[in-house]
């Protein structure tokens, strides 16, 4: 039986719920189709971070680049501010394994109601590739005089020919596999220089395309158009800001983003991928049982499809479908009662394997 080696981080808040929930359901489809997932647990959270100082050890990347992908669940706890939490664990990891490209498919189910009025699942289906390690989250920059009337602050957006071209062609080979759609996420009427040069670069792909239908779109209104008509879309390329508010108001439009998976990839294969749902820890809620376990369960979908497990990819997230589609099942962000167990003992029932 092939084995893959899986770094688990259930994180913080309610990734420590729906993370076993998602092993369960990966455990299943992987015994019907001749592989195993050896999930080695690692507690690394903002909890360490207020324990020990740190969010991950000091050798923490050397343990995750032994493993052939890292399945997160959440991260961010109440008392650990935010950029704390992100850049002592899921940025470095980022940046480290060179997972390049931020995955975030966006689909509206049968079952669900969404917040649009007359969307249909046909109208909602689409994906954000969002560039994953430089942009807007850039470390060059800083304060000065703080505390002082004279304070001031510095960010640097960075955007390398490399960077941008090595996303757009992701996205350009993946809407090739789709519809044959790209659009990209710009604001070049008003930032003068980096978005100028990634409209360029984006030009230069669409030349090279001349089969595949693309646009450029400033990001207002591309927004805009998420919810006027989300139809128009089918593969979006955008900048790391860009593309991290498009992929979280595409989950709101599609239903809630507790169902919303990402990928974050290193395409060449030569360090580990991680997977994570785009919910974040969501502690108002967590310890209850209640947090939506489909974001993981399809985030480790995701995952599955990334080792070369095709068929065991397309059953998961077709069993999501089924449940959602046929059943009354839904916790409480989709407006149901189920618990975290509840809607996961569902999910494996739906698979063929069960």
């Amino acid at each position: 039986m092939r084995e893959h080696r899986i770094a688990a981080i259930p994180g913080d808040g309610i990734g420590n719920e729906v993370l076993p929930e998602a092993l369960r359901v990966l455990d299943r489809v992987g015994a019907a189709h001749g592989f195993r997932l050896a999930a080695t647990v690692l507690p690394w959270s903002c909890e360490r971070y207020l324990t020990d100082g740190a969010m991950m050890p000091a050798d923490g990347l050397d343990r995750l680049r032994e493993h052939d992908a890292v399945f997160l669940g959440a991260v961010g706890y109440p008392g650990v501010p935010d950029h704390v939490s992100l850049w002592g664990l899921l940025i470095p990891i980022r940046r480290a394994f060179g997972q390049y490209v931020n995955m975030r498919p966006i689909r509206l189910f049968d079952g669900i109601t969404g917040p649009l009025r007359d969307a249909t699942p046909r109208m909602v289906d689409m994906v954000v590739v969002r560039e994953n390690n430089e942009g807007e989250y850039s470390e060059i920059g800083g304060r000065l005089y703080q505390g002082t009337p004279e304070e001031f602050a510095v960010q640097q957006s960075t955007f390398t020919r490399r960077g941008t071209e090595r996303i757009m062609r992701f996205a350009f080979e993946l809407a090739a596999e789709r519809s044959g759609r790209v659009a990209s996420a710009t604001k070049s009427n008003g930032i003068i220089h980096t978005m100028p040069f990634w409209d360029e670069v984006f030009g230069e792909f669409a030349a090279a395309h001349p089969d595949l239908s693309t646009e450029q779109l400033h990001i207002d209104a591309l927004a805009a158009g998420f919810v006027l008509n989300p139809a128009r879309f089918d593969v979006i390329v955008a900048s790391n800001l860009f593309g991290d508010i498009l992929s979280d108001l595409g989950a709101a439009v599609a239903g809630s983003i507790g169902i919303a998976p990402s990928a974050n990839l290193n395409p060449s294969g030569s360090h580990p991928s991680m997977f994570e749902p785009v919910h974040g820890s969501a502690p108002d809620i967590a310890g209850r049982g209640v947090a939506n376990p489909i974001g993981q369960i399809w985030s480790g979908a995701l995952m599955l499809r990334h080792l070369g497990h095709e068929a065991a990819a397309r059953e998961v997230e077709s069993a999501i479908e089924t449940v959602l589609a046929t059943t009354d099942a839904r916790t409480p962000d989709l407006g149901g009662t189920a618990s975290t167990t509840e809607m996961t003992d569902e999910i494996i029932r739906a698979l063929p394997s069960a």
